[in-house]
């Protein structure tokens, strides 16, 4: 369906600091030019007290901190047609009665997913070097000497994924650069697909036998709690590392602690955990062969914008009656993080 040349009425509903983050000169001035923002930005605190504003609104932009759009929500918002979330997952933003609504949603979760798939890459170049490893003993007037024997490295050795999501596909895509060898494991991955991205299918127990980095990608569901156990862990090739960027709560962390302290050759690289940040006392804070990262492989700073560039370009397509690039189906919802 064609929109016609009549501005729809937009608002902007999200935190103050997300949306400045998010959507910068240059996108609010195209989106002025495209839509009717006829109240100042909203969030979802405001629009709760005042549902009145809500009466006219056709298109919402949002990000994090977004409102969740429920039956008492849309009552309140007879107009609404379009929902462009600037940000990644939409689990929180959504319910039951907004998908029978038929309301239509678009997601920057492609966008969010290239800062985090350049962050894998980098770590899974250094985990290849031991580089983790090497800098800590280095600190300690320690790891000198011939190490030509003792690392991976950057050529024919093996990268294995877990889940083939956007991001996976993405760090896929950076792979081709190099000279390695790629393993993926993803029930969703038909034959056909892997011939496309030139990878080879394995089960879980092969990729964390055989990689000597595994990378984790898969969305926290009720399904996947807790999928990744000690015992993958205890298969990992000697000097192995293993990456999580996903979600904690995916991995067994206990277990995954015990191995580790017994497997002092391998070390885990994790961007989240669970909870976050970990207990004070927790021994993820204390391994030396746990390298944390407080949930920095996102978007940070600028690199927002790119969420908030691929709202304006998916608002165009939804303006000149095009299908949108990154739209969310109910039934793609249920397997996205």
């Amino acid at each position: 369906m064609s929109i016609d040349s009549k501005r729809p009425k937009a608002l902007f509903i999200l935190q103050n600091e997300a949306r400045e983050l998010i959507y910068g000169p240059q996108e609010l001035d195209d989106l002025e030019k495209l839509a009717d923002f006829y109240a100042p930005p909203q969030t979802a605190d405001s629009v709760s007290e005042n549902r009145t504003l809500l009466a006219d609104v056709e298109v919402i932009f949002s990000g994090w901190g977004a409102p969740h759009i429920d039956e008492e929500f849309l009552a309140a918002a007879p107009n609404l047609r379009a929902v462009f979330y600037g940000a990644g997952s939409i689990r929180n933003m959504v319910s039951d009665a907004f998908w029978s609504h038929g309301v239509v949603v678009t997601s920057a979760y492609a966008a969010n997913a290239v800062p985090v798939a350049e962050y894998t890459l980098a770590t899974i170049l250094l985990s290849m070097k031991k580089f983790w490893s090497f800098a800590a003993q280095t600190r300690v007037g320690h790891g000198w000497g011939d190490h030509t024997r003792d690392v991976p490295g950057n050529f024919r050795s093996t990268v294995g994924l877990i889940s083939c999501g956007m991001v996976a596909r993405k760090i896929l895509e950076l792979l081709t650069n190099f000279d390695l060898q790629r393993l993926v494991y993803c029930p969703f991955l038909s034959d056909e697909e892997a011939k496309e991205l030139g990878v080879e299918k394995a089960t879980l127990n092969d990729v964390f036998r055989r990689a000597d980095v595994v990378s984790l990608h898969t969305p926290d569901l009720p399904q996947t709690r807790g999928m990744i156990t000690g015992w993958h862990f205890s298969l990992m090739k000697k000097e192995a590392t293993f990456i999580n960027t996903a979600r904690g709560a995916v991995v067994r962390e206990n277990e995954m602690i015990e191995v580790l302290q017994q497997r002092t050759d391998l070390t885990a690289v994790l961007d989240v955990c669970h909870p976050e940040p970990p207990e004070p006392d927790s021994q993820l804070r204390k391994l030396p062969n746990i390298v944390l990262t407080p949930h920095i492989a996102g978007s940070l700073g600028p690199e927002c914008r790119r969420m908030g560039r691929y709202m304006v370009d998916e608002f165009q397509r939804y303006l000149a009656g095009e299908p949108m690039k990154w739209q969310i189906t109910r039934e793609q919802a249920a397997k996205l993080a």
